[in-house]
């Protein structure tokens, strides 16, 4: 499982953009070159942040994207939704008569991953721009990990 391109490249622009500052508009170029993400992939991924919501723009000398939102009330989930960004930890597709392995059956471990993306989706949705700008995001997921009486319990 991987996490692509647009994903990664819109959160990481979204959090550049919250770090310059709520309502001053951001050249995309410059975004781009801090970034280090080509800037025609980054206007392809504006657009959909745009038509989802969560930036607006102007154009002209000064013109740019700003965010639409505070910083703590855009979800990274949000924004990977917004660039119709999947995360697939299954081999099946929701909602197909065909599990995993192309039969009417599902693999052994299609449980456990269903909720590893499942457990993807909660994290992703935990986190804010602003989680990312204060270094808090380190340690997160954390919040739901098994204690050790957990694992002695499995294993007698």
């Amino acid at each position: 499982m991987k996490l692509n391109t647009k994903g990664r490249y819109a959160v990481s622009a979204m959090a550049d953009l919250a770090a310059m500052g709520s309502g001053t508009p951001v050249a995309l170029s410059d975004v781009a070159l801090r970034q280090g993400i080509s800037l025609s992939y980054l206007e392809q991924l504006f657009a959909k942040l745009k038509r989802s919501g969560l930036v607006e723009s102007a154009r002209g000398a000064a013109g740019g994207y700003w965010l639409v939102n505070a910083p703590a009330d855009i979800r990274v989930a949000d924004i990977i939704a917004a660039v119709d960004e999947e995360i697939k930890t299954t081999a099946c597709a929701g909602g197909s008569v065909l599990g995993c392995q192309g039969t009417t059956t599902r693999c052994l471990t299609h449980d456990l991953w269903d909720e590893l993306g499942r457990q993807i989706e909660i994290f992703l949705n935990a986190v804010s721009l602003e989680d990312i700008l204060q270094k808090r995001v380190l340690g997160m997921a954390a919040v739901n990990a098994p204690n050790d009486q957990t694992y002695k319990g499995a294993a007698e």
